[in-house]
């Protein structure tokens, strides 16, 4: 399946990284572990599962090495535990955990547990796990806690063992299993970066969001131009989690305005930021990594220094949106409800019709 480059597909002005995805930004990895299961309704059966979890891994011991973090919400219809302490403390002290809305407590558990069996530290001074939840409910059913520890730890270790990895996997995959996204299979998106100074802006999203008709890319109104795939019934308003990351010398301060600008990548795409859909942004700097209670050396990029990383966090996340559709396959879920994949050829050819400099010779 093409992504957006694939496709010769411009947006913005900035060059992506080598893998276009948050596997640019030295030592990050990115792993899933994916829920699929076809069982018979509850009490009989665990019903229909299409759910999992996603996690980022920004590399090395977080809790002896724990990187400046910032954090925005543009919609609070969702929930991201450790949020409050990264945006009070300016750190992420744990990997960044993806999931269901209803597997969240699951996953923090489960979190807890294989942290603190790594570092026995944690015990003697708390963690809060950073996990993050969109509502997959069209296609999984929440009547049963699918998600257990074996996942959490799966996926952990996925991530791991990517860093450094030549691609990341996207669409239907992890806690994108069960998404849908402006009026198609949505799920996991990823997209980077490389800024003129030379630093590396990764973005993962989680979409979850938005109606078809308002659907854009690359500034191309696609979601009025295209078919509209007839559902059994409407998709809830879902949300759309947004994770940035980057190796620039960042402190918290500049983490959180650069977690401001993935609203407006959102808005590229065509969210509205529903009254029941919950956008949530975290962004992390690996630049100014400290050991644990101790100052970073070096000083922090400022001012209108920051404005590349704004532009690059804007462009990336729409970019990120567009390949969780385009990576997305097909879905059927509980109820026999389904999210269609995105028709790739037809985004092509829309785009290389309206958008000036596309690539018309594909």
């Amino acid at each position: 399946m093409p992504r957006v480059i694939d496709l010769g597909i411009t947006i913005g002005l900035l060059p992506p990284g080598p893998t276009g995805s948050v596997l640019d930004v030295p030592g990050t990895g990115l792993g899933h572990a994916t829920v699929w299961r076809d069982e018979a309704p509850p009490p009989a059966g665990r019903g229909i599962a299409r759910t999992g979890v996603t996690v980022l891994d920004p590399g090395g011991d977080l809790f002896a090495f724990p990187v400046p973090a910032g954090a925005a919400v543009l919609s609070g219809a969702g929930e991201c535990t450790g949020l409050l302490t990264a945006q009070e403390w300016g750190l992420a002290e744990t990997p960044v955990f993806l999931t269901s809305t209803m597997q969240l407590g699951r996953v923090y558990d489960a979190a807890c547990e294989l942290l603190i069996e790594e570092q026995p530290a944690i015990a003697r001074d708390v963690i809060i796990p950073i996990v993050a939840e969109c509502d997959d409910s069209f296609l999984n059913d929440t009547r049963r806690m699918q998600v257990d520890r074996g996942d959490v730890r799966e996926a952990l270790a996925a991530a791991r063992a990517s860093a450094g990895a030549p691609a990341a996997a996207e669409g239907a995959v992890g806690a994108g299993t069960g998404m849908s996204c402006l009026g198609y299979k949505g799920g996991i998106g990823t997209a980077s970066r490389v800024l003129p100074g030379g630093a590396t802006v990764g973005v993962l999203t989680l979409t979850n969001f938005g109606d078809g008709g308002r659907l854009a890319v690359a500034g191309v109104p696609v979601g009025r131009l295209l078919p509209r795939p007839e559902r059994a019934r409407a998709a809830p308003a879902g949300s759309c989690i947004v994770v940035v990351i980057t190796d620039g010398p960042l402190d918290s301060a500049a983490c959180q305005r650069m977690a401001r600008r993935a609203g407006l990548g959102l808005a590229r795409t065509g969210s509205t930021a529903h009254h029941g859909s919950g956008e949530i942004f975290l962004a992390l700097a690996t630049g100014l990594r400290a050991p644990r209670g101790r100052t970073p050396a070096g000083a922090p990029v400022t001012g209108r220094a920051l404005d590349d990383y704004f532009a690059a966090v804007t462009e990336a996340t729409e970019e990120a949106v567009i390949n969780s559709l385009l990576q997305s396959v097909t879905v059927t879920g509980r109820d026999g409800n389904t999210s269609a994949q995105i028709p790739a050829d037809a985004v092509r050819r829309l785009v290389t019709e309206y958008q000036p400099g596309a690539d018309r010779d594909r």
